[in-house]
C-alpha cells in the first residue's frame, strides 16, 4: 500500500488545518506531490460567482499538469471510495467548503461527517484533507453561522481522530499536532 511522508513519519491520511490564507493548501499540496506521481485534486467548491470561478481557474493553473481535478461538492465520502487506489494520492480541498455545502443542502452533517471519517480507514490509497480552523475567531452573529462554526469544530475533531497525522499551518509554517508526545506530568 502506498503511503506518504508527513513530517517525521509515514502515514496514509493527513489532516492539514489552518486559517484563511495560512498556507495550509500549499503545505497539503506539497505533501501530496511528495507522495505519488498520480495525483487527484478533489475539489469541494462550486463556482457560484465570477470571483470564485476566477479562483478555481487560478488554482488549477498553479497546481500544474501533474494533477487531475474532480469536483464533488456534497458526496465526498463516495468520491473518495471510488477514486482512492494504490499509486494515487488524493488531496481534498477543502472540508470547510464541503461542510458548508452539506449544511446549505439541508443534509445531516453528523451523518455525512461520520461517513467521511469511516471512509478514511478503508481508502485504497493515501489522502490529504485540508480544513479551516474556525473556532479561534469571533462568535458569528447568526444562528446559521454559529451552527456552521460548531459543526466545523466537530468535523475537524472527528477527522483528526481518523487521520494518522494532523498539522496546523499558521503564517505558512506547519506545526505537527498528531502524533505528538504527551507531557509527563509529575506530582510534587
Amino acid at each position: 500500500m502506498d503511503s506518504f511522508v508527513a513530517p517525521g513519519f509515514e502515514c496514509r491520511a493527513a489532516l492539514v488545518l489552518g486559517g484563511a490564507r495560512s498556507g495550509k493548501s500549499r503545505y497539503a499540496q506539497a505533501l501530496a506531490e511528495a507522495a505519488a506521481p498520480e495525483r487527484l485534486y478533489l475539489a469541494t467548491a462550486s463556482a457560484g460567482d465570477a470571483e470564485m470561478a476566477a479562483r478555481i481557474v487560478r488554482h488549477r493553473a498553479e497546481r500544474g499538469a501533474g494533477w487531475r481535478t474532480l469536483e464533488e461538492p456534497l458526496e465526498l465520502a463516495a468520491a473518495l471510495r471510488a477514486e482512492a487506489h494504490e499509486g494515487r494520492v488524493i488531496l481534498v480541498d477543502c472540508v470547510t467548503l464541503w461542510l458548508s455545502n452539506v449544511l446549505l443542502a439541508d443534509l445531516d452533517p453528523a451523518e455525512k461527517i461520520a461517513d467521511l471519517v469511516e471512509t478514511i480507514a478503508t481508502l485504497g490509497g493515501p489522502a490529504v484533507f485540508v480544513s479551516n480552523e474556525v473556532g479561534a475567531g469571533i462568535v458569528p452573529a447568526t444562528a446559521l453561522g454559529r451552527a456552521f462554526r460548531d459543526w466545523q469544530g466537530r468535523a475537524n475533531q472527528e477527522l483528526a481522530r481518523g487521520c494518522d497525522a494532523v498539522a496546523l499551518v499558521a503564517a505558512g509554517l506547519p506545526v505537527l499536532l498528531k502524533p505528538a508526545p504527551r507531557p509527563n506530568l509529575r506530582l510534587r
